[in-house]
């Protein structure tokens, strides 16, 4: 008979995304399998808990250690507007109206349904803020409290939704885990949770788990998304918080006062708010100067950026930005937004500006497209700055309290990672 102490420890991992519709955390997630499947010197399985219908998506990127765990299929009514060509909710929009999965947030939260522990998981990872009730030890992902700041993006249902299970979760967690330190000062600041409680563990490049483009596949992608020849590039789904309309206003500037005619392009699903966004460039007159084209494969991302001149991210809130790194690791110089987290992962990579101010979003652009010195120094700060980050450190980070939560024998690399000092603080 196997002792207990050496059975596998079973670490369940939520993967219940439905494909293309759930930007940052899909890719996190991605990046996530891609690091612990590569991991052989352990004695854990991590179980990737899927919609029954909705796992091909993460399915590459499961192997070794890993395998799917099979949820319940995606809600019928989901479904329904998916198969009718409907404007679809993404799953933070269905997290946003609970009347769908069966409950409301005036009534109760989601309880487990058995599946994790029917699978004998001992420690439960939720990656997004949509988690459920369970006794199983777990960590939450808080991403950020955009809610509390920005609280014209949501309905008074969605902020009181998610204050609900943001806070119910949080204090259910053994672990509240957040990807930069500025999340954490906030969620001590507005939640009041014991310091020691929320851990910092950095993300990666996701670009790190797909398989590098070729020179026919740059050809292949210009030619069927009718790129121009270069261009500035801003890979974001078209929520408001992501500042589409201020990128726009800079666009304009640039071409009014400099006669500066900078070729956009966007990346990312487009949701209800596109319509706003549409009506602005058309007030503009930018339509032929800017192109939406909406969620595109891991492959087409790639050629993106190996194709753009630029990348720009005028977001007004972010609790991670993983499309920084993603250029850092891709040689793109890079202009961001100064607020929430953004100036602490780009350290010196990348040029700073305010998103509320669209002549200093202007100005940066102008840099970026004209100074080709400038242009060499950022992509080379970004190498440096990318090198502090990697998918198979996140994923031992995260292995060694997957082990101390379940109260497992902690390795000398385990100590190391949970002591080591923050890879994500500027330097």
């Amino acid at each position: 008979m196997i002792a207990p102490t050496l059975l596998p420890l079973r670490v369940g991992i939520d993967a219940r995304r439905i494909t293309d519709r759930s930007g940052g955390v899909e890719q996190f997630v991605i990046g996530l399998a891609s690091g612990l499947s590569k991991l052989s010197d352990g004695n854990e399985e991590y179980l990737f808990l899927t919609f029954a219908d909705e796992e091909d998506w993460i399915r590459p990127y499961v192997h070794g250690p890993c395998r799917i765990l099979r949820g319940p299929a995606v809600p019928r009514l989901v479904r329904w507007k998916l198969e009718a060509g409907r404007v679809l909710p993404t799953v933070r929009d269905v997290w946003h109206r609970l009347d769908t999965l069966g409950w409301r947030a005036s009534d109760s939260l989601p309880r487990s349904d058995g599946t994790i522990e029917r699978a004998g998981v001992e420690v439960m990872h939720f990656t997004s803020t949509s988690a459920f009730l369970t006794d199983v030890p777990s960590i939450y992902h808080p991403w950020d409290l955009q809610h509390l700041y920005l609280p014209q993006f949501f309905s008074p249902r969605q902020r009181a939704t998610r204050e609900l299970g943001y806070r119910a979760f949080c204090e259910q967690a053994r672990m509240v885990c957040v990807a930069a330190t500025w999340v954490k000062a906030d969620l001590i600041k507005h939640y009041h949770l014991p310091e020691e409680k929320i851990q910092v563990v950095p993300a990666a490049s996701v670009l790190e788990a797909y398989t590098a483009p070729r020179a026919e596949d740059l050809q292949a992608v210009r030619t069927k998304l009718h790129l121009p020849e270069t261009f500035a590039f801003y890979p974001a789904q078209t929520w408001a918080h992501k500042n589409h309309l201020g990128l726009l206003e800079a666009l304009a500037l640039l071409r009014s006062r400099h006669g500066l005619r900078i070729p956009f392009v966007s990346s990312g699903r487009l949701n209800e708010f596109f319509r706003k966004i549409e009506r602005q460039a058309r007030r503009l007159q930018l339509t032929d100067q800017v192109r939406f084209l909406g969620f595109v494969s891991p492959l087409e991302l790639q050629c993106l950026y190996k194709l753009c001149r630029c990348m720009v991210f005028p977001s007004k809130f972010e609790g991670f930005g993983l499309p920084l790194l993603e250029a850092f690791v891709a040689g793109v110089p890079t202009a961001c937004s100064n607020v929430t987290c953004l100036p602490e992962l780009a350290g010196d990579a990348a040029l700073l500006f305010d998103p509320d101010k669209p002549e200093e979003i202007a100005e940066a652009l102008r840099r970026l497209w004209t100074d080709e010195a400038l242009r060499r120094t950022l992509i080379e700060r970004g190498a440096r700055n990318a090198a502090r980050f990697s998918w198979d450190r996140t994923a031992r980070t995260f292995r060694a309290h997957y082990r101390r939560l379940a109260g497992r024998t902690l390795t000398e690399e385990d100590r190391a990672l949970l002591e080591a000092p923050l890879v994500s603080r500027r330097g």
